[in-house]
């Protein structure tokens, strides 16, 4: 009862009952008001239960993973990442020229000698006809000067012998000195026109051989543009299209040699130091995890470097490391060439002990 009620009372001598207050009931959450079966007991002790299974089960799965680690290389094996690499060749123009014809185009499998761009040759095709009709000309001059040497050879023989007749009518008293004189001057004469056949002939000799020379030359000049393959590969780049003006060494296709294809790999000091040209590799490419290609040891490096960013290694890495290159049969990759990619990742295991035996995975198929 409020403490003002209570003196109003008092002051009229009338007492009141104290007021009594009742709590308001307190109402339930409908989830509470709906019965289940699970007791307190049973929703409590549930939690602890899932969490010791996963526990156990994570244990157990871990275990096994640290007993029986993947992918473990016997000794004598060494690894190291890298990418597939092929030799590029730039198919470039030796003179400067407009392209006429492209006979290949991009992703286009080759053959050495194979025709891939014609160049313009109007200009050196017509050089190429000027010297062969000087070739003509200097080889008709040629014959005019033989027959004109045959006839003066004939004159030089008739002039000696009527000499030697005129000696002996002279001795005899039948002719006289002057006759004798005069028949030597018709010698010296046929002798003269000899010479002169003789140095036209010479001088339409050499005029033919250059001209000749200079036929060769626009010959070779116009094999020459027409651009080749020089090794069996596939164009993996066209930089220049018909038409197109391109100066000396313009550069018409990049074109991938199939027949080179490699992977550099970086191993440490101890790995690197075991390793000798043509032992057997195996390369697995990522996009080829099930499938080891035979490779054999073509390059290693004499000098160590520093660790490139892009090598992994299982262990710490090294500061210094050795660069090694293995190289795929170019038999195999004859038969494999439309399969050749250029910068695919992948892995490249090198035998460092000439024992050791590939396990399954690494064991490869020359087949395939």
């Amino acid at each position: 009862m409020p403490e003002d009620k209570v003196v109003a009372a008092r002051e009229t001598g009338v007492e009141t009952a104290p007021e009594i207050i009742v709590p308001a009931p307190i109402l339930k959450q409908p989830s509470e008001l709906i019965p289940t079966n699970k007791g307190p007991g049973k929703r409590r002790g549930l939690g602890p239960i899932l969490l010791i299974v996963v526990l156990l089960i994570g244990g157990i799965g871990g275990g096994y993973w640290w007993l029986h680690p993947r992918n473990v290389l016997p000794a004598g094996i060494a690894s190291g990442n890298g990418r597939i690499e092929a030799d590029e060749i730039d198919i470039d123009t030796k003179f400067a020229g407009r392209i006429v014809k492209l006979f290949a185009d991009e992703g286009d499998l080759t053959t050495a000698g194979e025709v891939l761009v014609k160049m313009d040759t109007a200009d050196l095709e017509a050089s190429l006809k000027q010297s062969q009709a000087l070739i003509r000309q200097a080889e008709q001059t040629i014959k005019a000067a033989d027959e004109t040497l045959a006839q003066q050879k004939s004159q030089v023989v008739l002039a000696q012998q009527e000499i030697e007749r005129t000696q002996e009518l002279v001795t005899k008293g039948f002719a006289t000195k002057e006759t004798l004189d005069q028949r030597r001057q018709v010698l010296v004469s046929a002798v003269a026109g000899q010479h002169a056949a003789e140095a036209v002939i010479a001088q339409n000799t050499q005029a033919r051989e250059a001209a000749m020379h200079a036929s060769e030359v626009y010959e070779a000049d116009i094999r020459d543009d027409s651009l080749v393959a020089p090794r069996d590969g596939r164009i993996e780049y066209r930089v220049a299209n018909v038409g197109e003006v391109l100066p000396a060494g313009g550069k018409v296709f990049t074109m991938l040699d199939t027949s080179y294809v490699y992977m550099d790999i970086y191993l440490p000091t101890l790995s690197a130091g075991r390793v000798k040209l043509g032992s057997d590799a195996r390369i697995v490419l990522d996009s080829y995890p099930t499938h080891a290609i035979p490779a054999k040891v073509v390059f290693v490096a004499k000098q160590a470097q520093f660790t490139p960013k892009t090598v992994e290694t299982t262990d710490e890495r090294d500061l210094l490391m050795f660069r090694v290159r293995v190289r795929i049969d170019p038999e195999r990759l004859r038969t494999h060439a439309a399969a050749v990619r250029s910068g695919l990742p992948g892995m490249a295991y090198v035998q460092t002990a000439p024992d050791v035996v590939w396990p399954a995975a690494l064991q490869g198929d020359a087949s395939k």
